[in-house]
């Protein structure tokens, strides 16, 4: 079975979606022995922002309609996060950055190192309040994947991965994402939301016979 994902790095139901299906993948392979893979793609939550992004307040609280509002979203999906043990920490998060160049890094990655990535980039924005849209963060984090910095850097510089990018981001356009995360299965079955794993794994179940 294929998964293809679409996600964004700023985006935190993406973030808690990714851990249901990781774990919705771990209860399968407790019963099938069907192989999964799964293949993440980009997409832009507001490709509208400037290259060195906004501050995150200033988007977000007039995006949600007031800032009590903001604060009780931030603090819904936080709990949704610590149900299925993921952290995520808006006091220590300052910016809203353009995702473009996290999007280009995941795009050069060999495709081993892709989930662990995106957890990574994931860790560095929600936990550690890093602005993804830095330069000096996406190697950082490639250092932690063994990746080497300098040599990222050049292939960034020089424009590498923007048409991998962009051609993400027009297949989305195509099939109608207008939300994330947003999977689809086998190319056939389609699914928007963080859904619970056990509703994943009752998909994936589906899909496997074609119901």
């Amino acid at each position: 079975m294929h998964i293809d994902v679409y996600s964004d790095v700023v985006c935190p139901w993406c973030r808690i979606g990714k851990q249901n299906l990781t774990r919705a993948i771990a209860l399968w392979s407790e019963t099938n022995d069907e192989p999964i893979t799964v293949a993440y793609h980009a997409y832009q939550l507001d490709p509208g922002l400037p290259p060195e992004g906004r501050t995150f307040d200033d988007v977000m609280v007039k995006k949600m309609g007031g800032a009590e509002s903001l604060k009780r979203a931030t603090q819904h999906v936080t709990q949704a996060g610590a149900a299925v043990g993921v952290t995520f920490r808006f006091d220590r998060v300052t910016r809203m950055p353009n995702t473009y160049l996290a999007h280009r890094f995941m795009a050069l990655l060999p495709e081993e190192k892709k989930a662990t990535a995106v957890d990574e980039l994931f860790r560095a924005y929600f936990e550690e309040g890093q602005d993804v849209a830095q330069m000096s963060v996406i190697l950082t984090v490639a250092e932690r994947l063994g990746v080497s910095a300098p040599e990222l850097q050049a292939r960034l510089e020089s424009g590498e991965g923007s048409a991998a990018v962009d051609a993400d981001l027009q297949k989305a356009q195509q099939i109608g994402v207008t939300g994330v995360p947003f999977f689809v299965f086998n190319n056939r079955y389609a699914l928007s939301g963080a859904y619970p794993a056990e509703e994943l794994l009752g998909l994936m179940g589906g899909v496997k016979t074609g119901a």
